[in-house]
């Protein structure tokens, strides 16, 4: 019989909660949020890193980054995984996040978990990724390199031309410097942009 009133006490005090209980729900929610949003920042920021990168890259396209202007070069100044591969901006952030978590998946569900499965898949990726790059007007790279920030008179001669070129037709970074940080697949299947449709 306590146990019954002792219910139903609760029940009444739910369904008409007083100032103190709407006070601690809002606190204790608001508090919740904040944690939420903690952790899930700290999720975004360390899944962002190199090391996470290099835990299933480490013997495909890590090395070949290594190896790259982006990784070592006489200024100094590096540009990792992340720099390249995810927009700086919040909600684009996020959705490349979540478009990524099928990598991650394919990684683990062993498409992609040897060198020599990776490379067989190389074409579709880099395809996917210069897609990507392309839609976006190479935003990655033009957070580092904007034509409009380019002087032009300190270029090569070659570069420069290329560079002028690209403006006027309208063409963005990944439509030159594919295989900029990492090896290029095997382009024989590749016509103008497009695999051969016979293969």
């Amino acid at each position: 019989m306590n146990m019954f009133k002792l219910i139903k006490k609760f029940w009444n005090w739910f369904r008409r909660p007083s100032h103190i209980a709407i006070g601690t729900l809002i606190t204790l929610s608001f508090i919740a949020g904040i944690i939420f949003w903690g952790g899930l920042n700290t999720a975004l920021e360390k899944t962002s890193t190199e090391e996470f990168c290099s835990s299933c890259h480490m013997n495909d396209v890590v090395p070949e980054y290594h190896n790259s202007v982006h990784y070592m070069n006489r200024s100094g100044v590096k540009a990792d995984c992340a720099d390249c591969h995810l927009p700086h901006e919040f909600i684009p952030k996020w959705v490349r996040k979540i478009k990524a978590a099928r990598e991650v998946y394919a990684h683990f569900m062993g498409k992609v978990d040897t060198k020599e499965k990776f490379n067989a898949a190389r074409l579709e990726m880099a395809e996917r990724e210069w897609a990507r790059m392309k839609e976006n007007n190479s935003q990655e790279c033009r957070n580092c390199h904007n034509f409009d920030d380019m002087d032009f008179t300190q270029q090569k001669t070659v570069a420069e031309k290329m560079h002028r070129m690209a403006i006027e037709k309208g063409k963005t970074c990944i439509d030159c410097h594919k295989g900029i940080a990492h090896q290029l697949p095997d382009m024989r299947e590749v016509k103008s942009g497009f695999i051969d449709e016979k293969n």
